[in-house]
This record gives structure tokens, C-alpha cells and sequence, in this order.
């Protein structure tokens, strides 16, 4: 049962990225999914998350109508699209689920914006 992130680069000002993350051992729609983000001294911080039952979302304010967070049933993955992407969203990104009492970590993919 584990996570694994994809996806993370080096992207200028105003660029966008996707980031996958790919579930395996569990059916991940029917569980919540979270995104987190750890910044360069910073603490980890919550991005999104997406409902298992119902597919809803929400976003933390400094990425709300940037971001979007969705899954992918058939390929048991869920997804983080970033859009107009700043320099403060320079970060280690990580996926996070709950399954059966257990907290499932991925080992995060790296997100940098800068020119």
C-alpha cells in the first residue's frame, strides 16, 4: 500500500505543472486524497484535498483558482494541476491518503518556479 508523486520540475513565472499522484495496494477513489507542500524553511502546509465519496474539493486560499485537484479512477491516480505558478510555490509537494487507520505518505516530487 503506498503513494509515489510525479511530475515536479523547474518552471518559469507563470507556468503551469501537473502532478500525479499513482496509488497502489488500495482503491484510491474511495478514499480522501490531500496534497501538501513543504517550502525552503518552511513548514509543511496544506494544499487540497479531494472527497472520496463525493469527489469535493477544496484549496488552501494562497493556490484557490490556480490549482485543481482530480483523480483519475481508471489509472487510480489523482492529480494536482498547477497554473500561474509564482516563486512562493517552490516546494517539495507530497501526496497524503488515509487508509484503514493508516497514513500514506509519497516521498514527494519537487516544484521549483523560478526565470
Amino acid at each position: 500500500v503506498q503513494v509515489v508523486e510525479s511530475g515536479g520540475g523547474l518552471v518559469q513565472p507563470g507556468g503551469s505543472l501537473r502532478l500525479s499522484c499513482v496509488a497502489s495496494g488500495f482503491a484510491f477513489s474511495r478514499y480522501d486524497a490531500w496534497w501538501y507542500r513543504q517550502g525552503p524553511g518552511k513548514e509543511r502546509e496544506w494544499v487540497a484535498n479531494l472527497g472520496g465519496a463525493d469527489d469535493s474539493t477544496q484549496y488552501a486560499s494562497s493556490v484557490k483558482g490556480r490549482f485543481t485537484i482530480s483523480r483519475d479512477n481508471a489509472k487510480n491516480t489523482v492529480y494536482l494541476q498547477m497554473n500561474s505558478l509564482k516563486p512562493d510555490d517552490t516546494a517539495k509537494y507530497y501526496c497524503y491518503t488515509f487508509v484503514n487507520y493508516k497514513e500514506i505518505w509519497g516521498q514527494g516530487t519537487q516544484v521549483t518556479v523560478s526565470l
